[in-house]
């Protein structure tokens, strides 16, 4: 377990570990209505713990290939909240993408600004990365606060940008640029 740092109200932030299954199936199903307005369509199969099974086996594998780091927010042993950098790269662009959700009984008490604070920490410090890129859905006012508190910069909205809730959408995009380094790792 890898810990990256503890959050509001006693939550912990560490990496994603096979151990989190059954945690992880339980909050994506407690949380289901409150995520589907910001997911995209989920087969049967992710709402089962086999799937969730498959699916972190294929989050770990690509953890250690260092593309793709997955964050649990825990509390009591209890999952309360997600986020990943993903399509991280290196050379020119040095970057990656964040995703967060928090639970619906979790919404407003700092958790989501405290994790996205830790994981750019991590990502400047622990993975070199120059730029963290965000988008959240146009209506989702809350998400945008917690990256403009983090030093996030808005930077366009992009038209049909993500298939969500069964349409294409279209997202908010924000940046952080973590540190004027020249890029890391190859």
């Amino acid at each position: 377990m890898t810990k990256i740092g503890h959050l509001p109200g006693g939550v912990l932030l560490r990496l994603l570990t096979a151990a989190d299954v059954p945690a992880l199936h339980d909050a994506l199903v407690r949380n289901r209505d409150h995520l589907a307005p910001y997911d995209p369509p989920r087969p049967p199969s992710f709402w089962t713990l086999e799937g969730q099974r498959e699916r972190v086996d294929g989050l770990l594998q690509q953890q250690r290939d260092g593309r793709f780091y997955s964050f649990v927010m825990e509390r009591d042993a209890t999952i309360v909240g997600f986020s990943t950098l993903h399509n991280i790269t290196y050379g020119p662009m040095c970057g990656a993408i964040l995703g967060y959700w928090v639970g619906a009984a979790e919404t407003g008490k700092g958790l989501a600004g405290a994790a996205v604070a830790a994981i750019c920490e991590f990502a400047d410090q622990s993975l070199d990365l120059h730029r963290i890129e965000a988008s959240t859905n146009i209506t989702n006012v809350a998400s945008q606060r917690v990256l403009l508190r983090n030093g996030f910069e808005h930077f366009g909205t992009a038209r049909a940008y993500l298939h969500i809730n069964g349409v294409w959408q279209d997202s908010v995009m924000y940046q952080r640029i973590l540190n004027d380094r020249p890029p890391g790792r190859p």
